[in-house]
């Protein structure tokens, strides 16, 4: 194949995250048995994280459980991912709530690092109420809200997250949760058993007297289907290889499409593309993989797919190979269902598309940024937003569930209705800035009426998803945001002045070329990163 992709697993960006930051004092939730004197950590894990990221949320949960029951022979050490403005003020991914939160979290760690975990642990149980609620958790593990107030509102708590974000950046933490044991990467599973697990099998030689009883992992069967046709891109042992670490005990059995029996087992699990990986019963006796990876399971059949970036149709041509794979007498891109493939695209100058999903992050900071860019071109730049989404068996899914299902196709809606001069992007601004909230009218204003959106959305709406979504499908693009120049040139980034250059790579001596898009002294951007691929 002329271009080869990482198979990728669809949770898998949920693995993006985490920054290594602050100075805060090692902290450990003593066992109940635990005798009075002080044990000496013989392991250390640093996690990096947001107080607002639900991935973040989910390594602490399964984290410091685990760390418990090691009595004090293991540290967990929290820190805290976010950026500094030019006037040292201090900013978070998920907004100034998660600043807060992330301030009252350290705090806690600071003042009272016996009881920050139970603490911060209470607190998770309805993280999406960051900051709010905090004063009932202090209450529950006993600690002073007094003082902790005091330190969160005052210049200790701006001084300990601003020390922590330095952390983070010089540790290079990219994603919330980052974590690391004892300096090297951590890649496992989230659940209490799978950190026990890691670190009893890793540190055998530190005497860890919790280990002494761990039983074997469950064994788990897969199968994974492929087609060598396909190339790298359908090569599932990556996948494999992250499934390991969540399912210890798994056993996979990898099939190729012209193997005896995988086609009809294709045909039985009712499977469109490949890869796919299917999973038997065996995995309801892991507990803790079932938990992590049942929001992305279908039912195929007798089995169980796991939803992954899976494109290559086994039946039909390729596009690059000078075969005439279907046997109609058509080759590569003489065949019709090979038009809207990279391969055989049309170039367009002065083309800029975007693939996003509508409540992706960083897809909210991609469109954010087209606030400059777009300005800087003018009519040297035609600007076109397509959606990342699935559709089996007629219905519509979307990464963040129905809502952003639903907000994919306002967002058609606007483009259709309202694309002369890219007057849709008020809307998309407004609703960026706040992506959650379901009261999306408010941001149907001024020359934009909700009542055009919704009426499209009621008559035509799947219909105009269905059709967009095939784009990105087509070429194979599953991480929001992704940029393709001209029609041609894919590439990632969420900085005004990365999208210039990129584009700029392809439509050179145009004006907005020299424009200047960043200010001197200006914030460095947000974290990068895509959900999805």
């Amino acid at each position: 194949m002329k271009k080869q992709m990482k198979a990728a697993l669809v949770f898998a960006l949920m693995a993006l995250a985490a920054l290594a930051i602050t100075s805060c004092k090692k902290a450990q939730e003593p066992r109940p048995d635990a005798a009075a004197k002080e044990v000496t950590p013989v392991v250390t894990i640093d996690m990096h994280i947001m107080s607002k990221c639900p991935y973040g949320v989910q390594a602490m949960d399964g984290a410091i459980p685990a760390v418990a029951e090691f009595g004090g022979q293991v540290a967990l050490n929290l820190h805290y991912i976010g950026t500094k403005g030019a006037d040292g003020k201090l900013n978070a991914m998920h907004g100034e709530d998660e600043v807060k939160g992330n301030i009252i979290q350290l705090c806690a760690l600071n003042l009272f690092p016996d009881k920050a975990l139970p603490f911060i642990t209470c607190i998770n149980k309805e993280w999406r109420a960051i900051p709010n609620g905090w004063e009932k958790c202090a209450d529950e593990v006993k600690i002073d809200q007094a003082a902790l107030k005091a330190c969160s509102d005052g210049d200790k708590g701006q001084q300990l997250l601003s020390d922590s974000y330095d952390v983070s950046s010089q540790a290079g933490a990219q994603g919330s949760p980052t974590i690391k044991v004892e300096g090297q990467d951590y890649q496992g599973g989230r659940t209490p058993r799978d950190f026990v697990a890691f670190i009893c099998d890793k540190f055998k030689d530190k005497n860890l007297t919790h280990c002494a009883n761990i039983p074997p992992p469950p064994k788990v069967k897969l199968i994974a289907i492929t087609d060598k046709r396909c190339g790298a891109k359908c090569d599932p042992q990556n996948v494999i290889n992250s499934l390991k670490q969540m399912a210890p005990g798994l056993e996979a059995e990898i099939k190729d499409w012209a193997d005896e029996g995988t086609q009809a087992l294709y045909d039985a699990s009712k499977l469109s593309k490949l890869p796919a990986i299917l999973f038997d019963k065996s995995l309801d006796a892991d507990e803790g993989a079932l938990k992590q990876l049942e929001r992305f399971l279908v039912p195929a059949g007798d089995y169980r797919s796991l939803r992954i970036q899976a494109n290559f149709d086994p039946r039909a041509e390729i596009c690059d190979d000078g075969i005439d794979n279907t046997g109609n007498g058509l080759v590569d891109c003489d065949d019709p269902s090979c038009a809207n493939g990279m391969e055989c695209r049309a170039e367009t100058d002065k083309t800029l598309e975007l693939f996003v999903m509508s409540q992706c992050p960083y897809g909210a900071m991609a469109i954010k940024a087209m606030e400059k860019v777009l300005p800087a071109f003018g009519k040297d730049m035609k600007f076109i937003v397509h959606y990342i989404a699935d559709e089996v068996d007629g219905k519509l899914n979307a990464m963040h569930g129905q809502s952003e299902v639903d907000e994919n196709i306002r967002q058609l809606c606007a483009i259709k209705h309202y694309g002369a001069n890219n007057k849709y992007l008020d809307y998309f601004n407004c609703r960026y800035a706040d992506y959650r909230n379901p009261e999306w009218q408010k941001c149907a204003t001024g020359a934009i009426k909700a009542n055009v959106i919704q009426k499209c959305f009621d008559e035509e709406g799947n219909k105009l998803l269905s059709d967009d979504i095939k784009i990105a499908k087509a070429l194979e693009i599953g991480g929001s945001p992704t940029w393709v120049v001209n029609g041609k040139t894919k590439f990632n980034g969420i900085a005004a002045d990365v999208i210039q250059r990129q584009y700029c790579a392809k439509n050179a001596g145009l004006k907005g070329c020299d424009a200047k898009l960043v200010e001197e002294g200006a914030a460095p951007p947000a974290p990068a990163g895509s959900c999805g691929d």
